[in-house]
């Protein structure tokens, strides 16, 4: 009895003990422990996603890919794996694992290694969060206390679930649901029982074993999963044999772009950064929706691509990027290092391994793919692409390789695929609805941007050709000569001033320079033709510049600048002098669209954005744009109650003039006050966009920029007349459009600006190297019999984006032919002198007036004025 009693006694020291050591221990580590506390409103570094419009994942942001999933929406097969490989018993024990506990502890003290941990799940959420991963005992003990708190603080299935996505899995995922998109493009509901065991075995060393940096060592621990699984009831036999046999699939997915549209994405993360900081706005899983288009952002893209490609095309071709081999040896003229000696050209063609080897080194661009060709025939030739699919390249896809030789000279067309191309040359190609092109990589630059006109969204924008090769976005940044596209902007100061659309300018030759500007400056019209003095309309629609430079002596500068200042412009970009009627001022295409807006919204002045909303981690809303809206109809009941307001003052103080109660006659019963504005508009004052010039003058402009396109007269009666932008009628075929070319000295800019219902947009071509003009170029006998040749100009080399664009963006939108705003009337007036006329033939035609400026005299005769005017202005000055 007394060694039984020695024993319990010893037994009962050894448990107090025991506990007096965890407690000491506890209370040792206790002040270093975290709040665990933080765990129910953990946030997930998650990367910023930013979205279209309309929902499309357009980039994503962030060093760490996650993509939250709950736990109720987590395959039971997942859970199954990560249970059966991590932790058997966690629904049963209490955040610590006695078994596995043990099983370490004979481990070590048999083997003198830590070659078991016995962490539970729970006890990985805790190292995971609050603890680093190093072997110490000091860290095992944290993580036993922490994981004793969790357990406490929330439910198993609330662990789980942070397990299943704060684990890191390699290759920058982190939870299941990144590391179904990183190693196999799929959702994870998406994914196979072989895949979901794939994964559920990355935790133990995610680096490693996965399948991307090593198949063998995955597909063994994906053995060791189903095994596991099998073990323990969670698969039968059969599907446990079914999924080891599947091959090792898995490879690396970038995150699943839908809208490639980097200029917009990076405008997006700029707004964020700004706003929030980089860390939280790379962290916190923002959700930024933009107010692009997914659709009409294809579109735009498309049309700037096409029209390098055709700018690019009838310039001559560039040569190959390489010659990999020829058939008599030489030394290699082109040297892609760009620094490197030249090195001599074998006679042995290639390998069908070197070849690929050198396809695969190259990334396309855009639609461009690499190419070498093969074997060239009289008319033919074949390629070989980077699949060693081997391709024929037709004479109608290479005949337009005519060679390069300046900006404005090309040789002459090829008889012969011979010409143009030869064996070993290494190229780029493309494919198009009709056939395999002969392609290069543009060196023009070019950009294009839509806006809603009533509150400034941007619609599509896309900065240059390729984000890859340039950052540098173009609508925003490059800030370059308008042209043309000013004048519209110069006529509508005139037509607030004491000008009409009838009002007739002198077109002579501008012999007297003004002298203020301190040098001879003549102005020349382009085509340097002359005429009879012409009325406004006319003179906008086929740019007439001597008549521009009236118009601006007739105002004066100052008032020019102060309207362009109200448009947008920025007033440093503005010179002070007679130039500027010609568009020697800069701006971005964006500044350009937004001016431009305001002549189809009415005459106000918008701000364009392109962040419509940003919700956080949780899909709550924490930004929403309140932009300025284009409202007449507000304005004008604003501007009616303002009047009723000062009409009831004045009668007031009239009243009191006679003994009356002046306060009680200027605060009446509801039903004599005058109404309220915000009744008949809900929108607040400070949401109303400010106007910058009458809907009457915006009216007038915008339906002379309609005769940019359309012209007008009758040319069956021999008095008619061409816009400068008559191709656009061609293809487009719709009266509710206009627009205004642009072209500066030696064509180095080149614009096309103009609108439709419900948008506006700019496009504009040029080198960024500012001194290198756009150049022209001669007939080509392969090229189309619509081919643009002689020198570039806004109607030939930025109208044909603009017309692409627009035509296809148009699609399905009815007619929108607006009503005439009140205070205009119209009249017919004679087209020789813009006065009144009684004669209802092709010498005249209506014409819209502000009420009140319509010409008061008859012409004394009715004659026909002939066409004067048939192309496209080729420069500015």
């Amino acid at each position: 009895m007394s060694w039984f009693k020695r024993i319990v006694l010893f037994l009962i020291l050894s448990v107090v003990l025991g506990i007096a050591a965890v407690g000491g221990v506890y209370l040792y580590v206790a002040p270093t422990l975290p709040d665990v506390d933080s765990l129910k409103t953990v946030q997930l570094q998650t990367p910023m996603r930013i979205y279209s419009q309309d929902g499309q994942l357009m980039s994503q942001f962030g060093e760490k890919r996650r993509i939250p999933v709950r736990y109720e929406d987590v395959p039971k097969q997942m859970i199954d794996a990560i249970l059966a490989t991590e932790d058997a018993r966690f629904f049963e024990h209490k955040g610590v694992d006695p078994i596995g506990v043990a099983r370490a502890a004979v481990v070590l003290i048999t083997t003198g290694r830590k070659a078991q941990g016995a962490s539970t799940i729970t006890m990985q959420v805790a190292r995971n969060f609050f603890l680093s991963r190093e072997k110490t005992y000091i860290r095992k003990i944290k993580e036993i206390f922490l994981a004793l708190k969790i357990e406490q603080l929330l439910t198993k299935e609330q662990i789980l679930e942070l397990y299943l996505n704060r684990s890191f899995l390699g290759n920058r995922a982190y939870g299941v649901g990144a590391a179904a998109q990183v190693y196999y493009g799929k959702d994870l509901n998406q994914l196979t029982l072989a895949q979901l065991a794939m994964i559920a075995g990355l935790p133990k060393a995610p680096s490693t074993i996965n399948p991307i940096r090593n198949p063998q060592r995955a597909e063994s621990r994906r053995r060791v999963v189903l095994g596991r699984m099998l073990d323990v009831g969670a698969i039968t036999q059969q599907q446990h044999d079914e999924a080891n046999a599947q091959p090792i699939t898995g490879k690396y997915h970038g995150a699943e772009i839908e809208l490639d549209a980097p200029y917009i994405a990076e405008m997006a993360r700029d707004f964020m950064v700004e706003r929030y900081g980089l860390e939280p706005a790379y962290t916190e899983g923002y959700q930024v929706y933009t107010t692009v288009n997914s659709d009409t952002q294809r579109l735009a893209q498309q049309a700037l691509r096409d029209n390098v490609y055709a700018y690019d095309m009838r310039h001559g071709y560039r040569g190959p990027m390489e010659v990999l081999w020829q058939a008599e040896a030489g030394i290699n003229p082109i040297d892609p290092s760009g620094d490197a000696p030249a090195e001599p050209l074998s006679s042995e063609p290639w390998s069908h391994a070197q070849i690929l080897e050198k396809l695969a080194s190259i990334k396309p661009i855009q639609d461009l793919r690499p190419a070498v060709v093969m074997q060239v025939n009289d008319k033919d030739a074949q390629v070989m692409m980077a699949d060693g699919t081997l391709l024929p390249l037709s004479w109608e896809g290479l005949n337009w390789g005519r060679p390069f030789i300046t900006d404005s000279r090309q040789g002459p067309a090829p008889s012969t695929a011979a010409d143009v191309l030869a064996p070993g040359n290494l190229i780029w190609v493309r494919q198009t609805n009709e056939r395999l092109m002969l392609a290069q990589v543009p060196e023009v630059s070019s950009a294009i941007v839509a806006l809603n006109p009533e509150d400034g969204a941007v619609l599509s924008l896309v900065g240059g050709y390729n984000f890859g090769q340039s950052q540098y976005n173009r609508v925003t940044q490059a800030k370059r000569q308008l042209g043309s596209n000013i004048k519209p902007f110069i006529y509508s100061a005139a037509l607030e001033s004491d000008y009409t659309l009838a009002t007739l300018v002198d077109n002579a030759p501008i012999n007297e320079p003004d002298s203020r500007q301190g040098i001879v400056w003549r102005p020349k019209n382009s085509p340097d033709v002359y005429t009879e003095p012409l009325r406004v309309r006319r003179g906008l629609a086929q740019s007439v510049n001597v008549m521009s430079v009236r118009t601006l002596r007739h105002i004066g500068i100052d008032n020019a600048i102060r309207k362009l200042t109200e448009f947008g412009f920025d007033k440093g970009d503005l010179p002070r002098n007679e130039s500027l009627a010609l568009g020697s001022a800069v701006a971005t295409p964006m500044s350009v669209a937004n001016g431009f807006a305001a002549f189809p919204n009415g005459g106000f002045l918008v701000t364009p954005y392109v962040i419509e909303r940003i919700e956080n981690s949780y899909g709550q809303i924490v930004y929403q744009a309140e932009p300025k809206i284009a409202c007449l109809e507000c304005w004008q009941a604003l501007d009616a109650q303002k009047r009723q307001q000062k009409q009831s003052q004045q009668s007031a103080e009239q009243f009191a003039q006679v003994g009356g109660d002046a306060m009680a006659f200027a605060n009446p019963t509801s039903e004599t006050a005058p109404k309220d504005w915000q009744q008949q508009c809900l929108l607040p004052a400070e949401r109303l966009a400010p106007p910058v010039i009458s809907p009457q003058v915006a009216f007038l402009v915008k339906d002379t920029l309609s005769s940019v396109i359309w012209g007008g007269g009758d040319w069956s009666k021999g008095t008619g007349w061409n816009g400068t932008a008559w191709r656009a009628a061609q293809l487009i075929k719709r009266k509710d459009i206009g627009g205004k070319t642009g072209t500066t000295n030696e064509s180095r800019d080149t614009w096309f600006s103009g609108y439709g219902p419900g948008i506006v947009a700019t496009a504009w071509v040029g080198f960024d190297d500012h001194s290198r003009q756009l150049g022209r170029t001669s007939w080509n006998k392969y090229a189309p019999q619509n081919q643009i040749v002689n020198a570039e100009s806004g109607a030939k080399t930025a109208g044909p984006a603009w017309n692409q664009f627009m035509n296809e963006a148009l699609k399905g939108v009815p007619k929108q032919l607006l009503p005439l705003p009140e205070g205009l009337v119209t009249a017919r007036i004679d087209l020789k002198s813009g006065k009144l006329s009684r004669r209802n033939d092709s010498s005249s035609k209506f014409e819209y007036f502000i009420a009140g400026t319509e010409p008061t005299e008859y012409a004394d005769s009715g004659t026909v004025e002939q066409p004067i005017y048939e192309q496209e202005s080729d420069e500015l000055f």
